[in-house]
């Protein structure tokens, strides 16, 4: 796929990206910068357990129930526009989660904060999509991409720890505010608008029905994945599937649709959506088991673990701009496929870790996310690549969107591999002289096992203890070989589906209408 008479790229446009790097830092970053301040916040604002939960779910779920909307809308109003005006929302939502004085103003805080990341993240995207004209540009900017998103999640949780060591807990959210003011003064010097010319009307029905559809379903493997398999679960993830039913139905019979079905004439968009949630189910898989590991089975404090875990992030940030770079030589449904295969080789190196292996996790975590973040990147490339310009926004949403159902299903789907075979070990090992309470609690998670240790006698609490860390390790080491098969299929699949993909992005087509696209302000 060559475009050599597209315009290249300069200094401004590689300076704009620059600037669109904050706020994907900054959401990606809130996802996690709650982990260090729960206990902060529970002697200050004494929330109930059912309140400290939504605070933390709230975010992501307000995240997670309005991306497809925000894609939609920006493609209609203007990228740009919908940037400013989400970056504004996310800054003064950061302002009152920081002087939040009760559990409810907190939890408000954090809705709007996951409403104004919903608008950052496909407007970046689409943005960079629409700047870098050029295969090979385009390439690279969103390698840099990729790796920013997976590095801010892990960087979240080390600044969350290294503020509270210094300041009071509100300090979390204040990072954001510096960062979005510094948007709001360079975005509309710096980042040119781009928009659907002939967008048709704004279907409102369809905003409900898309936010029916997702949050049931993200709700539901969440809970599955924290508290193991119920049939409430199973109804609400049912009902989910059900109203995305309605949607996809709806959006198929209008002409105004919020998803255009010009998106999915070829193979190529339907197929990276489908690749990029699989790479986001073993992505945020691994991270179920290995934040565990490093806190309840090697006893970490959790400064100490944020801070080992973003060792693998060192290997994980040059990834993607390297395959980026390997794409342009050989066929990407290759290096695609080969990305998965590096991951699965990942797993494989958990499956041989043990009770005390921290440099096999950490390497098995490099290795997992450097092929995770290979695949991320260019299956967003290709799949952007073929898609109308000013459908960008929309095409955007859905890749995010499949993030995060892929996401919710590789904790829910792994997490309950690993319960099980914790639950089946204990059931048939577990130490004599333990009290029925206690054991129960023991039974159900390595967690409830580290904190129930403590209060039995010396020599058995420390046997209780190996026990749990041995089967939860074990359960570990099964979920990894379910999550390399799975990879090694999903490398069977990119390299089928994807080979000779078309280009279907049109580089003739795109330079014959960016005129319409583009308001250089």
């Amino acid at each position: 796929m060559t475009n050599s008479t597209a315009l290249r790229a300069g200094r401004r446009e590689w300076t704009s990206f620059v600037v669109l790097l904050l706020p994907l830092l900054l959401v990606s970053m809130d996802v996690s910068v709650l982990y260090f301040a729960i206990p902060a916040i529970s002697r200050e604002l004494d929330p109930s357990s059912t309140q400290q939960l939504w605070i933390f779910d709230i975010y992501a779920f307000a995240l997670a129930g309005l991306l497809i909307t925000m894609g939609s809308l920006g493609d209609r109003i203007g990228r740009r526009k919908l940037l400013l005006i989400g970056a504004t929302a996310f800054g003064i939502a950061s302002v009152g989660a920081a002087y939040a004085q009760s559990a409810e103003m907190l939890i408000a805080a954090r809705a709007l904060l996951g409403i104004g990341g919903a608008t950052l993240m496909p407007s970046t995207m689409a943005l960079v999509r629409s700047m870098f004209q050029d295969d090979k540009q385009r390439s690279q900017a969103i390698g840099i991409w990729s790796g920013a998103m997976a590095g801010g999640i892990a960087l979240g949780s080390v600044m969350s720890g290294v503020m509270l060591n210094h300041f009071w807990w509100g300090s979390v959210f204040l990072i954001n505010v510096p960062a979005m003011l510094l948007l709001l003064v360079l975005v509309p010097v710096l980042v040119p608008e781009f928009k659907d010319p002939a967008p048709g009307r704004f279907d409102l029905l369809s905003v409900p029905l898309s936010m029916g559809a997702v949050l049931p379903v993200v709700y539901g493997l969440k809970e599955i994945a924290a508290e193991g398999f119920s049939l409430a679960m199973a109804l609400c993830i049912a009902a989910g599937l059900a109203v995305g039913a309605l949607f996809v139905r709806r959006q198929r019979s209008r002409t105004d649709a919020m998803i255009s079905r010009e998106l999915f004439r070829g193979r190529v968009f339907g197929s990276g959506i489908a690749l990029n949630t699989i790479a986001a189910f073993a992505m945020m898989g691994s991270a179920y088991f290995t934040t565990q590991y490093l806190q309840s089975v090697l006893g970490m404090g959790t400064m100490e673990a944020a801070l080992w875990s973003m060792a693998p992030s060192l290997a994980v940030g040059a990834a993607a701009p390297t395959a980026s770079a390997l794409a342009q030589k050989i066929d990407r449904a290759y290096v695609i496929a080969a990305g998965f295969l590096i991951a699965a080789a990942g797993f494989a190196l958990l499956t041989l870790s043990g009770t005390d292996s921290l440099w096999l996790l950490l390497a098995g975590a490099a290795v997992i996310g450097c092929g995770i973040v290979t695949v991320m990147a260019l299956v967003s490339d290709l799949a952007l690549s073929a898609t109308p310009m000013e459908k960008a926004g929309s095409a955007a949403s859905l890749l995010e969107t499949g993030q995060e159902f892929g996401g919710a299903l590789g904790m829910a789907v792994l997490g309950s591999i690993g319960t099980a075979v914790y639950r089946a070990d204990l059931a048939d090992s577990a130490p004599q002289g333990v009290p029925a309470d206690q054991l129960d609690t023991i039974r159900e998670t390595l967690g409830g096992a580290s904190a129930v240790t403590g209060q039995l006698p010396g020599r058995l609490g420390d046997s209780v203890l190996g026990v749990a860390r041995e089967a939860f390790t074990h359960g570990m080491q099964l979920a990894s070989v379910g999550a390399g098969v799975l990879l090694i299929a999903a490398a069977v699949l990119a390299a089928v589906l994807l080979r000779k993909a078309p280009a279907e992005d049109a580089s003739a087509e795109e330079e014959a209408t960016a005129a319409e696209l583009v308001d250089a302000h």
